[in-house]
């Protein structure tokens, strides 16, 4: 069977792309190793931006059905409570920032949510279906499978941090350890715990622990996490029993239940590019981060956002091949900071809890400012202006049908002009499908074209200029 775009992994990061390759009408199949969705709640935390992201692929209304908002972070000396903080930086909704705040969702309910929205939109899911061998040439990739030999134009490798498809392409990933000690991290059902709180106890025998309550789930559904002065985690059931027993106020026996569990030492890792040829790289398989901060799901999740709608482009829309190459320019640089930021917050966090989380994590700021696709034309700016590159806020907006939200206008495949303090241009010289908004602030001066990641591709003071950079997109 060949196919467009062959996905190699169905965590977070594959199964946004096939979500967004289907509704363009992409031919694609989604390979996954394992015989179901990754069972574990290892990413909880949902960033601000990757929930416009999980606005956009319709599913933003489950997503917050699931889950809940951080909850304040409360220390224990053995069994007596102590101090409560907050990890967060909280700020209320504001026009141009629909979800400010991080919401928490287990990494498996995050699977679920996507994948019954692949399902929706006509995919699906080829389970206990590995890579084995990848071979490719100037016209195709051929892979070698568990269950036989598939071929497609392309290979998007979403398949890890010990990613075989990025060893076949032979692409190098250099890297560091960020702490040298090893830590757990565990699923578990807890009674006797409040889940008022994301409990601490950082001077515990043995290495900091925390028990932090789990959405999504049933009310007695916590993670655990475990850092070890020395030694290897153990994540048989009876060691996961015994380090709450060790290091909490609870027995052992308070555990239920010990749903997944997993050993790592955190590590910072980048791929050297994250494009050969025909095969792609995206997600852990291109980037791999600490968890302090809560960046690793985010940055995958929108590696998959950025690619998507650029294979759209190019094979359904007759947008030149070249377009493909904006992937690695935009998304590498994105990377390197945010591993960057990452690293730096986990070394400068006490023990067990990762540094105080704010705008610096929220992925709002992300762009592509002089980037390959950013085109900005209109002189006398500021720095802290929005140009091309930058994120499309939301604001309200008016449009042929009435007022309303830009983010409902962008949501969807399509290319999104705004208008901001000029005359709209003539409709009968812009393609059909990009819808128009009128924006009264925030958007300075000029007509600024939207990229269906919402990001501002175009933006001009004269209305001429629209047509040539729709064209470059396919949208002539």
């Amino acid at each position: 069977m060949h196919t467009e775009v062959l996905i190699a992994g169905a965590g977070p990061t594959g199964l946004t792309l096939a979500c967004d390759l289907a509704r363009r009408g992409v031919r694609f199949r989604l390979l996954e190793q394992a015989p179901g969705l990754f069972p574990g709640s290892r990413g909880k935390g949902l960033q601000p931006r990757t929930q416009e992201v999980l606005d956009d692929l319709g599913v933003i209304g489950a997503v917050h059905a699931s889950g809940s908002p951080y909850p304040l972070m409360r220390s224990w000396q053995g069994g007596e409570p102590g101090p409560e903080w907050d990890l967060m930086e909280r700020r209320p909704a504001e026009d141009g920032v629909p979800y400010p705040e991080v919401w928490m969702l287990p990494q498996w309910r995050t699977q679920e949510i996507l994948h019954a929205r692949l399902l929706e939109l006509g995919g699906s899911v080829e389970f206990g279906t590995g890579v084995l061998a990848v071979r490719q040439d100037a016209h195709g990739v051929e892979v070698d499978t568990t269950v036989g030999t598939a071929t497609a134009d392309y290979l998007v490798a979403a398949d890890g941090g010990r990613s075989t498809v990025r060893r076949a392409a032979g692409i190098p990933m250099a890297g560091e350890t960020v702490d040298e000690k090893a830590a757990l991290v565990a699923d578990v059902r807890i009674e006797g715990l409040a889940r008022s709180h994301w409990h601490v106890w950082q001077h515990a025998p043995g290495g900091a622990a925390l028990l932090c309550p789990m959405p999504g789930g049933t009310e007695a559904d916590f993670q655990l996490f475990a850092q070890y002065e020395e030694g290897e985690p153990d994540t048989s059931a009876e060691a996961v029993r015994q380090i709450v027993a060790e290091r909490t106020h609870l027995s052992g026996e308070a555990v239920t239940e010990v749903r997944w569990a997993s050993g790592f030492r955190p590590r910072a890792a980048l791929a050297d590019r994250f494009r050969a040829g025909r095969v792609f790289l995206a997600g852990d398989a291109a980037h791999v981060h600490s968890p302090a901060g809560g960046q690793g799901l985010n940055t995958s999740v929108q590696d998959a956002y950025n690619l998507g709608w650029k294979f759209g482009r190019v094979l359904r829309h007759g947008a030149p091949e070249a377009l493909l190459d904006s992937y690695e320019l935009e998304r590498l640089p994105v990377a390197a900071d945010v591993l960057e930021m990452s690293t730096s917050l986990h070394r400068a966090g006490a023990v067990g809890v990762s540094a105080k989380r704010g705008p610096h994590t929220e992925q709002l700021g992300v762009g592509y400012r002089g980037g390959p696709l950013a085109e900005e034309r209109r002189d006398g700016l500021a720095e802290d202006d929005l140009q091309a590159g930058d994120r499309a806020p939301d604001a309200r907006c008016t449009t042929p049908d009435g007022t309303g939200r830009l983010f409902d206008v962008l949501r969807g495949t399509h290319l999104t002009l705004v208008v901001a303090g000029t005359a709209l241009p003539d409709p009968a010289g812009l393609p059909a499908e990009v819808r128009t908004a009128r924006v009264a602030e925030g958007y300075g001066e000029g007509y600024l074209l939207v990229r269906p990641d919402g990001y501002i591709g175009l933006a001009t003071a004269d209305a001429a200029d629209l047509g040539p950079y729709l064209a470059a997109l396919g949208a002539a």
